[in-house]
């Protein structure tokens, strides 16, 4: 996996809730890790520090790794209109990123898991790439054996966050959706400045 350790700690020391890595909350003890956690810094952070930390929340909520992230900047920058909101569009289009936004999985790395092990179909195909970009039409469902799985467990397809512009649930079949529009920027479901990441890899 492309983001290793404890989930929690990162969303502490980054302050902000990354709804795509963990469904938990660091509200109960925001203060950064270690033991100086809670005591004021006495610098304030540097820029190439605040642009870090914008790319690394977005690196996290999304599970990608950083040559993965850099290609995603390139692409982007070859785009038309602004490299950060290409770049954050490009992340949401990512079919492990839909799996989640539609209720498929609790976080991306389940959702990652359930389309390696290919319990994933995009139309009538299975796919086993988390890094598939969907595009207009697309529908994504669970293959007949993870829907057998989800009954045997009481598992229900339901989004953990508010749907997304770009995406429509089928109101016959929770555990299906399609792809009706391209990602804009307002369907980010964190705060993130994205100017600042396109900085961090201009230097």
């Amino acid at each position: 996996m492309p983001v290793r350790g404890p989930r929690l700690k990162k969303i502490r020391r980054l302050g902000t809730q990354l709804p795509g890595l963990t469904r938990k909350s660091a509200d109960k003890n925001p203060t950064p890790p270690g033991a100086h956690g809670a005591k004021p810094s006495r610098r304030r952070p540097s820029e190439y520090r605040r642009r870090l930390e914008e790319k690394q929340k977005v690196r996290f909520n999304y599970g990608v790794t950083e040559r993965q992230l850099r290609r995603y900047v390139e692409r982007a920058k070859a785009a038309a209109g602004p490299t950060g909101e290409n770049l954050l569009a490009l992340l949401e289009r990512r079919l492990d990123n839909v799996v989640f936004r539609l209720g498929l999985a609790p976080t991306i790395p389940a959702a990652r898991q359930l389309i390696a092990h290919g319990h994933i179909r995009v139309g009538d195909h299975v796919v086993d790439k988390a890094g598939y970009e969907v595009d207009i039409g697309d529908v994504v469902s669970l293959t007949s054996s993870a829907r057998a799985s989800f009954e045997r467990r009481g598992v229900v397809c339901e989004p953990i966050l508010a749907l997304p512009g770009y995406l429509e649930r089928n109101t016959s079949d929770p555990c299906q959706g399609g792809v009706v529009s391209f990602p804009v920027r307002s369907d980010t479901p964190f705060p993130v400045r994205e100017a600042m990441i396109v900085e961090f890899y201009a230097r």
